[in-house]
């Protein structure tokens, strides 16, 4: 993705999953809604060719604080693509609604430069099958490293005490990636999204359950950069240890 050299600090979450209707524009669009309600204009760059963020946008009250979109799914030649996909000066988090069918060469570019990459998983045998090949792509493809603490997993329209929900965490915790959030088959999401409103927008007592997951989201993302120093912290370690391993080695052989 391009993004104008004054914006090199930008906050760039990428919401993925190649398999339409896992719920990426929901989630963009309630993290698009907290990032506006904290007084920090966020932008939703909406790559979906059904434009459902933008309709989202489109429909969001004035009175509401403001959140800036792109259409990322239109193209035109009347302006150059960098140009179309420049950032607003205000924005610091830059939130991507990545389309469904995603292709290996748009992979790559998507995710280019991101700082967190969310991907959302329904509890069903078919969303499992394809969230499992697409993250191997994601891992081997998009060359995102594990170690850089950036990809995280939120089980999305889930129902407690289900065999669907047991089966999607087994699936998620034997990844190695980091579940930051369970979220309900709630009616709040479709409410809100009809009239272009966030769960950050509804009364607080309605939305609790759903807020406090979208809060382990935000401590998530806040902890970033702890994250990424100390997995490079480790990574020298590493590295230093395996330098000194082979350094002993070689002055073994040199005397044998």
């Amino acid at each position: 993705m391009l993004i104008s050299p004054q914006h090199d600090n930008l906050n760039k979450i990428v919401i993925l999953n190649p398999k339409g209707g896992c719920g990426k524009s929901t989630l963009a669009t309630n993290l698009a809604a907290f990032y506006a309600q904290q007084g920090k204009t966020p932008t939703i760059m909406d790559f979906d060719p059904q434009g459902s963020a933008i309709s989202w946008l489109k429909r969001r009250p004035g009175s509401l604080p403001t959140i800036h979109g792109i259409a990322a799914y239109k193209k035109t030649v009347q302006a150059t693509r960098s140009w179309q996909l420049r950032v607003p000066d205000d924005t610091v988090n830059v939130i991507v609604d990545s389309p469904a069918g995603i292709g290996h060469e748009d992979l790559r570019e998507i995710t280019r430069d991101s700082t967190k990459i969310l991907i959302p998983v329904l509890p069903s045998a078919i969303d499992i099958d394809a969230a499992s090949r697409f993250i191997t792509d994601l891992l081997s493809v998009a060359k995102v490293d594990s170690n850089d603490r950036k990809l995280a997993v939120v089980a999305n329209r889930t129902r407690k005490h289900t065999k669907s929900l047991a089966r999607l965490m087994r699936f998620l915790e034997s990844l190695d990636i980091p579940i930051i959030a369970v979220l309900r088959d709630s009616q709040n999401f479709v409410d809100s999204a009809e009239v272009g409103i966030g769960l950050h927008d509804m009364h607080p007592s309605r939305v609790r359950p759903d807020l406090e997951q979208f809060e382990r989201i935000a401590r998530w993302f806040d902890g970033w950069s702890e994250r990424r120093q100390i997995a490079a912290d480790i990574l020298d370690i590493q590295r230093r240890s395996f330098s000194k391993v082979s350094f002993m080695r070689r002055r073994q052989a040199e005397s044998a």
